[in-house]
């Protein structure tokens, strides 16, 4: 499984690696992490806000911090 937290390393941006670290610890999960900071990149994964959060190639959240149990069930989704 891969984590990947698009941002240009702001705070929000680190809160948010945080907090996927956190929940992926919680779930028992030990995926990539991958930080995109390139803006053609946010752009093919159509994100017009940071942070954003792709898991697995899916955008789940961009604009935002999500709550870590978001996070957590996310991965948990992902996982199956």
């Amino acid at each position: 499984m891969e984590l990947k937290i698009l941002g240009k390393g702001c705070p929000k941006c680190k809160r948010l690696e945080e907090l996927a670290r956190e929940a992926a610890a919680e779930v028992g999960v030990a995926p990539m992490f991958t930080k995109v900071t390139e803006l053609d990149d946010f752009i093919a994964y159509g994100v017009a806000m940071t942070p954003a959060l792709v898991i697995d190639e899916d955008l789940k959240c961009s604009g935002r911090i999500p709550q870590k149990s978001e996070i957590a069930a996310w991965i948990q989704a992902a996982e199956k």
